[in-house]
């Protein structure tokens, strides 16, 4: 075998056994999911902490943070049986162990977790869309998780591991919205419906771009917060029905030029009716029923177009990293849980109440 292959895995095992010294522990917690009574529950398990392989890296979870879709996971699928499923997929923590071939990453580097743990730039392939953590492979709600390097970024030296664990899911989705799948410009208007993660980050970067962020919000305290995080325009959608109306007087009758589209089937015809001539609309999320359509003549209309978006690549990741650098963007956290009372947090998601990110704190 070649001399300085032979050094490096020496050279790797020995970091990884002094990093699991450090951890003084040959075991870790984690949650798993059960079978309950109508869908998932979630349980403390203590497994073995696994070696990493070759290519892999050992990292220390300090935060996870909470999205719509872990909550879908809890649900029963037809098909599926998701029992002992580690879920979640947005965790930061730091290295304390690299195998043999790691390149990216030394131990001691913070990092985040991708969303798919295999696509890492261009258009998504079968497999990497397969390797979503939470769902089709092992997620982070754990004190310790295995990832290969190619599902790892180095994040923003000015945020926490509570801050940067917010990003990989919500964040990447409304920077891809914005930046990717549409061309944000300074001076256009944007439209986020409600106070959740993906429309809080489609918030901070579209007033960081210099663009015209308006929300939506069924609650007069969020928006007087989303107000102070520089939304041009808020508009309850229970006071004002026919919400559309309320927004393009607010874009003195133009409409909007993008809509981060995560309500689903109610809202979606108010936000076509919203759109600008040329506008667009990016597809999202299902809040309230993923079976909304479309309509052809109405997109035609205004000369729009609409994109279903999917989170993102790392190499989306890594730009919205330097994005958030450039302008010192600091997450919004709502609420931070303990570990032990995870399943609390499932329960303050789902309620409603958040504004912002729900986070669970490993250390």
């Amino acid at each position: 075998m070649n001399r300085s292959i032979v050094q490096r895995m020496s050279l790797g095992l020995v970091l990884i056994a002094v990093a699991l010294s450090a951890a003084a522990a040959d075991t870790a917690r984690r949650y798993e999911l059960v079978q309950g009574g109508y869908g998932y529950d979630l349980m403390i398990q203590k497994r073995p902490i696994q070696t990493p392989g070759a290519d892999q890296v050992l990292v220390r979870i300090r935060a996870v943070s909470l999205n719509h879709r872990d909550l879908y996971m809890l649900a029963n699928s037809p098909g599926q049986n998701r029992t002992g499923l580690v879920p979640v997929s947005d965790g930061a923590g730091e290295v304390i162990g690299v195998g043999a071939n790691v390149s990216r990453f030394k131990v001691g580097d913070r990092v985040a977790t991708t969303f798919f743990e295999r696509w890492t730039d261009g258009e998504p392939t079968p497999a990497a869309l397969g390797s979503a953590r939470g769902g089709q492979v092992p997620g982070v709600l754990s004190e310790v998780i295995v990832s290969h390097q190619d599902g790892l970024v180095k994040f923003p030296e000015h945020l926490s591991f509570e801050e940067a664990s917010t990003l990989p899911c919500a964040a990447v989705t409304a920077w891809r919205s914005l930046f990717k799948a549409a061309q944000l410009r300074a001076g256009q208007f944007v439209l986020l419906e409600g106070t959740g993660g993906v429309s809080i980050f489609g918030l901070q970067f579209a007033a960081a771009a210099g663009a015209k962020p308006i929300i939506t919000s069924s609650s007069d305290a969020k928006l007087e917060r989303a107000g102070a995080l520089g939304a041009a325009g808020k508009v309850n959608y229970r006071t004002h029905a026919d919400w559309e109306v309320e927004v393009r007087k607010l874009t003195g009758g133009r409409g909007v030029d993008h809509v981060l589209e995560v309500g689903g089937k109610e809202t979606l015809p108010h936000a076509i009716k919203s759109l600008a001539s040329g506008g667009h609309i990016a597809r999202i999320g299902g809040l309230t029923g993923f079976d909304g359509q479309i309509s052809p003549d109405a997109l035609s209309a205004v000369q729009g177009s609409a994109t279903q978006i999917y989170v993102g690549s790392r190499a989306d990741f890594e730009a919205m990293n330097d994005f958030i650098a450039k302008h010192k963007l600091k997450p919004v956290i709502d609420k931070v849980f303990p570990f032990e009372d995870a399943k609390a947090a499932f329960d303050y998601l789902e309620s409603g109440s958040h504004f912002g990110k729900v986070v669970v704190q490993v250390k």
